[in-house]
């Protein structure tokens, strides 16, 4: 999910939650066996205003109908309607596309990537920030059939040769370099082959799948340059791209997006274009796209992410609107800047960017009177925020999202209508053709509403499988087609949902998705390291902070920052722990184990950190 896609105040640890379904389950009269069908369906087209659902299962019926277009059908079909209209504005780099022109940049670059000799079911690396050729690429690969692999433009070496491999990548598309990250660099130590190579023919023994790098900016041995593929779609390949499309269909897989568990290996999440087709619509329909075709959005979450891939790409080809880019890598401070240089009538955010929002000085100044609405999504969000929000920058139609990568990624959206205790305290009620339940995580039973258990989801926007990994994909979608998101919630008789928490002890870190197991891992390599355990802290800007309490190899000191340089180049910055602590013992259960949730405690009475900022 993704990624994950909640709101919260607080992610309680599993235990404490399931500990409180337990004490449900032993009420008296909670079990709701058979019920007809009305009674757990309700409308969605506007928000419900009458509390149909009885049991804690809610199916989001609709008016409108399920989509069957690719994504380039998407695409065609809102060039057709707005072919002057800006789609794609990058601020910072001066990149300025109308629908027309992105389409032609589109379907030379497809058929410049069939005159490579990438095929239909290839996958494609993109590596790299937001840039325009991120969303070309995007486009491109789904015009030809191509399998777009989105990978984080922060990994380090170990991260980005695992995800490649996983997936068996054939290309990789990236800049020679961005701000500290030398892309190329680091794909020649991964593949030495590739100076020697010639461009489209890498045979590499820790890459065996991969032979095309194409390189965005400067020339490199044994690479393509953006050029090279722009100007290899001769007409012969565009009559081969154009005779392609009568041979792709809708429940192709079109994207792959890494998300993982505790375990800390990564996992690709395959889309389809069914998939993320359905879901930009339906999120375009629940934020008012559909009846507000001038909408811009301001886009300053990651590509890699769904959010901005499916929330920002796909709602650009689906619905017709136009995206705003304010700067390739996050800036707080070119947020409002652009807001208020190109009118945009919407922005999307994490909370930790809302709070950067929100904080930057002399934010009064600017002119923010176009903003309608601010859509937060990507890791929990507090209630005082979005009350800041509202005050601090004037946005009244504040629009919660929910969801899991695996999930496309939204299954709840809050309307831009809501009230404020639904603004802040849920993530919105059920998107449209989708089914939800709230059952009991041991015996898979639905609670009655308002109970808290594990939140399961089903319908058009389950992901088809993780790549070629089918215990896996057992393991989170049942045989009758429910996805386990692992999340704590309850759902109310107008299908609005609460989230409590978490099963597992995944953190969400300024809305990237972080998991504990892939640090411990890591630190147990260090010398000096006897054991690693690695918890989230509370953190008013980021929402959780790493927190590494590492025991020592006995008779071995070491440092804090030691263990911080230990980290830094080999992963991505944002997993590497922004707290230290060394530690004699962990809190075990009678059974001898680590009982996270105390050791997440401990450590922030340690860190003596206040709960209120």
């Amino acid at each position: 999910m993704i990624p994950k896609i909640a709101l919260s105040v607080r992610s309680f640890r599993s235990h404490c939650v399931l500990s409180r379904v337990g004490k449900v389950l032993q009420r008296p009269g909670t079990r709701h066996p058979g019920l007809p069908a009305a009674s757990r369906g309700i409308h969605v087209d506007s928000p419900p205003v009458i509390p149909t659902l009885t049991t804690s299962f809610a199916h989001g019926t609709s008016s409108s109908t399920l989509l069957h277009y690719t994504v380039g059908e998407s695409l065609q079909r809102s060039v057709e309607r707005f072919p002057d209209k800006e789609a794609l504005v990058f601020v910072e780099d001066g990149v300025r596309k109308t629908f027309a022109e992105f389409q032609r940049d589109v379907d030379q670059a497809a058929a410049g990537l069939l005159a490579l000799g990438l095929t239909k079911g290839d996958r494609l690396g993109m590596w790299g920030p937001n840039i325009y050729e991120w969303v070309l690429f995007q486009f491109a690969t789904a015009r030809a059939g191509i399998i777009l692999v989105s990978v984080n433009p922060a990994y380090q070496l170990q991260e980005v040769e695992y995800a490649l491999k996983k997936v068996g990548c054939k290309a990789v598309v990236c800049p020679t370099q961005f701000k500290s990250q030398q892309y190329c660099e680091m794909l020649k130590q991964i593949c030495p082959e590739i100076d020697s190579s010639s461009p489209g023919d890498i045979r590499s023994a820790r890459l065996p799948d991969l032979r095309t790098v194409i390189a965005l900016d400067s020339r490199q041995p044994g690479m393509f340059h953006l050029e090279d593929v722009m100007q290899a779609g001769s007409s012969q390949y565009v009559q081969q791209l154009q005779d392609l499309q009568k041979k792709l269909s809708c429940d192709d897989p079109i994207n792959i997006q890494f998300t993982s568990g505790t375990t800390g290996s990564p996992k690709g999440a395959t889309l389809s274009h069914f998939n993320i087709v359905n879901n930009a619509f339906f999120i375009g329909k629940r934020v008012g796209y559909t009846w507000k075709p001038h909408s811009c959005i301001c886009l300053p979450v990651p590509m890699y992410h769904c959010f901005g891939s499916v929330g920002g790409g796909m709602c650009m080809a689906v619905h017709g609107i136009s995206l705003v880019f304010p700067s390739a890598a996050y800036s707080g401070k070119a947020i409002p800047a652009a807001l208020e240089s190109e009118r945009c009538s919407h922005v999307y955010g994490t909370p930790t960017m809302y709070v950067d929002m929100v904080s930057q000085p002399n934010l009064e100044k600017h002119d923010l009177s176009s903003v309608e609405t601010a859509v937060i999504a990507g890791a929990p969000c507090p209630p005082e925020l979005v009350k800041r929000v509202i005050s601090g920058m004037g946005i009244k139609g504040i629009t919660i999202g929910y969801g899991t990568t695996e999930n496309s990624p939204v299954t709840f959206c809050g309307h831009p209508a809501d009230n404020m205790e639904r603004k802040s305290e849920t993530v919105g009620f059920i998107l449209d053709h989708l089914q939800a339940k709230v059952v009991d995580p041991v015996t898979g039973q639905i609670l009655p509403l308002g109970e808290i258990g594990e939140v399961m989801i089903r319908g058009y926007c389950v992901m088809l499988e993780y790549w070629e990994d089918r215990a896996k994909t057992e393991e989170c979608i049942s045989k009758d087609g429910w996805y386990k998101t692992g999340d704590i919630g309850s759902l109310d008789g107008y299908s609005y949902l609460r989230i409590e928490g978490r099963i597992k002890d995944m953190i969400i870190r300024g809305g990237e998705n972080i998991y504990p197991a892939e640090i411990e891992q890591f630190l147990h390599t260090h010398p000096k390291v006897k054991e690693a355990q690695v918890v989230g802290v509370k953190d008013f800007r980021m929402g959780e902070e790493i927190c590494a309490c590492i025991k020592l190899v006995d008779g071995q000191e070491c440092t804090v920052e030691e263990i911080k340089d230990y980290c830094k180049g080999k992963m991505a910055h944002f997993k590497v722990p922004r707290y230290v602590l060394f530690v004699t013992s962990y809190p075990l259960t009678i059974t001898g184990k680590i009982q996270k949730f105390k050791l997440c405690q401990e450590a922030e009475e340690q860190l003596d950190l206040d709960k209120g900022k």
